[in-house]
């Protein structure tokens, strides 16, 4: 695994002291900092050399963060590169918005440094597991996924899901840690441009956690966001 603290971070922000707060930290921290006061700016320094991780602000003059985050999700190069968004507004439809567009995660204004630093480390190193493969049993805190067999069991017990809960259950398992909104998990799982309502992703979460019993806390929610499966 490479080591995240040689890693090329691009830090798009506009604000001035904020921008030489959170680049002094990353530097303290090891990575090298690429700043851009302007999402036109990040962009064109995105393409031009694609950076580990970008630290991308939503409120930017012209081109906001979230056309930016846009932007580099379309283009092959920098598809893959996390982005961790930081917002001053702190609403939600901010914070879904961008993770539909493809961001990894988030932190609001007024932030502690320590836990910018600290997210930026877990997204680094998650990007340096490699993706599960698809037919591979996987295990998380007690529960075991079986994708050849459809099968999934908890503490050994056997636990008869419908195949939607199956698909589910798999596709956030695969990925612990990690926040997905609901129409990502409805993509994720059904294909994109299936109809989706809150309500309909909440009434499978809630049957998943009834039938795993008391492995219930495996699924988290993340009010105003959407689900996880613990890390």
């Amino acid at each position: 695994m490479a080591d995240t603290h040689d890693s090329r971070i691009l830090l798009v922000e506009d604000e001035r002291d904020i921008l030489e707060l959170i680049r002094y930290n990353l530097e303290k921290a090891g990575h090298a900092v690429i700043p851009a006061t302007t999402g036109e700016d990040g962009l064109a320094r995105a393409r031009q050399s694609p950076p580990d991780l970008v630290v991308l602000d939503l409120m930017l003059p012209g081109m906001d963060g979230l056309a930016v985050c846009r932007a580099l999700k379309r283009e092959p190069a920098t598809a893959r590169v996390p982005v961790l968004m930081v917002t001053a507004r702190g609403t939600e439809s901010d914070v879904v918005n961008g993770l539909n567009l493809g961001a990894d995660d988030y932190v609001v204004k007024p932030f502690s440094p320590a836990v910018l630093v600290a997210r930026v480390g877990a997204l680094l190193r998650r990007r340096e597991v490699p993706e599960p493969r698809g037919d591979r049993p996987l295990s998380v805190h007690g529960v075991t996924i079986h994708p050849g067999r459809h099968r999934v069991e908890a503490d050994g017990e056997a636990v008869d899901l419908t195949a939607t809960e199956f698909r589910i259950l798999h596709f956030l398992a695969r990925r612990p840690g990690w926040v997905f909104t609901r129409h990502q998990i409805v993509d994720g799982v059904m294909g994109e441009g299936h109809p989706v309502t809150e309500r309909s992703v909440d009434v499978q979460i809630a049957a998943l956690r009834k039938k795993l019993g008391a492995r219930a806390e495996l699924i988290e929610t993340v009010r105003g966001v959407g689900y996880r499966v613990r890390e």
